[in-house]
Formats: C-alpha cells, structure tokens, sequence
C-alpha cells in the first residue's frame, strides 16, 4: 500500500510568482534527463502515472508540483544536461530553479543520478546550487541494470565523489530497490 495514498498533481509552473504559497514542506527532485527522475517520483510515491514517464530525454519542462498530504509537497524540476530544449525555454529555467531555492518550504532535494554512469560534472553543479546545509540525497537509479558487484561499486564511487556533502543509496523504480529506503527519507524531511 501506498504511504501517500493522497498524492495528486498540484500545479506546473513558468514563473515563481505562480508557485504554491511558501508554507509547509516541500522536497525537489532533480537529475540528468533520461536519469529516471519521474520513475523515481511514481515509485516513492506508489503511483504509476503521477509523474509523466517519457524514454525521451526532456519531457519534463515546467516545475511540477505533487501534493502528497496537506501542506507536504515534492517538486519535479525540469531534467539538467539535455542541449536540445529550445534556448527560450532553457533561459526560463533558471529563475525558476533560483525561486526555488529561496522558498522557505524547500527541506531537502533528491539528486537522480543514473548508476551506470554516476556523478556527474551537471551533478557536481546542482550539488553546487543547492542552499548551505540543503539537506542532499542521490538516488543511483536503474540499479537494476547492474550486477550485484557493479552496484556496491557504483555505491562507494559515488560516496567518494560526494565526500559528506549528500547521503546516496542504490535505487530502481522497476525491481522496487531502495524504494521503502527513499520513502523513509522523503517522510523524515516533509515532518520537519
């Protein structure tokens, strides 16, 4: 069953002044397009099509924003790294992201971080970005497509790249990996 079994599509976005009233907690969730970022919000949150799944890199375009109880959110950020989103759009983006940051309702962001290919320098900047003491947690999504070996590998290279500055587990939205674990966390922010 579902622990948020209330969760709904709240609003999508083009300017910060059309954001939800800055109360409550939100958490965002961000990654490289085609990292499994929406695969990765419709497992946490038990709904197959909450967010929009797409095998195209980019589809999500606008900051979408997901109630999943009164007062408790999870923000979708468009996908970073992917060139072919008109220049226009992409000039959007940021003031959007940078209104983000500022809200005091942000209690954590959630980097999705495709295992196979770990962190990267696109990484290295969101990580950058988020706020002095952000609270950060990578999902090393698709984990799946890795051996067992592969993956603690993939686990170790990533907490060496990130030197204290997040806290990362293994993830996969198909075989349910890390799902309860990443759950755990989402609910421990939104209560704070």
């Amino acid at each position: 069953m579902s622990r948020f079994h209330d969760a709904r599509f709240l609003i999508s976005v083009v300017a910060p002044a059309q954001f939800p009233q800055d109360v409550g907690a939100e958490v965002a969730f961000a990654g490289r397009s085609n990292a499994g970022k929406s695969s990765a919000i419709n497992a946490i949150a038990g709904r197959h099509r909450l967010a929009r799944t797409s095998k195209t890199p980019g589809s999500t375009r606008l900051v979408n924003f997901f109630e999943l109880a009164p007062g408790k959110r999870l923000v979708d950020l468009p996908g970073y790294g992917y060139a072919s989103a008109p220049e226009a759009e992409r000039r959007v983006w940021r003031p959007l992201i940078e209104g983000l940051r500022a809200r005091a309702a942000l209690k954590g962001l959630f980097v999705i971080v495709d295992s196979r290919r770990g962190v990267s320098a696109a990484d290295e900047v969101l990580l950058e970005w988020a706020a002095p003491g952000q609270r950060v947690h990578v999902l090393l999504s698709k984990a799946d497509k890795l051996n067992r070996s592969e993956a603690e590998a993939a686990l170790r290279a990533a907490e060496a790249a990130l030197a204290g500055r997040a806290t990362a587990q293994l993830f996969s939205a198909l075989k349910g990996t890390g799902v309860a674990q990443a759950q755990d966390t989402l609910e421990t922010w939104l209560a704070q």
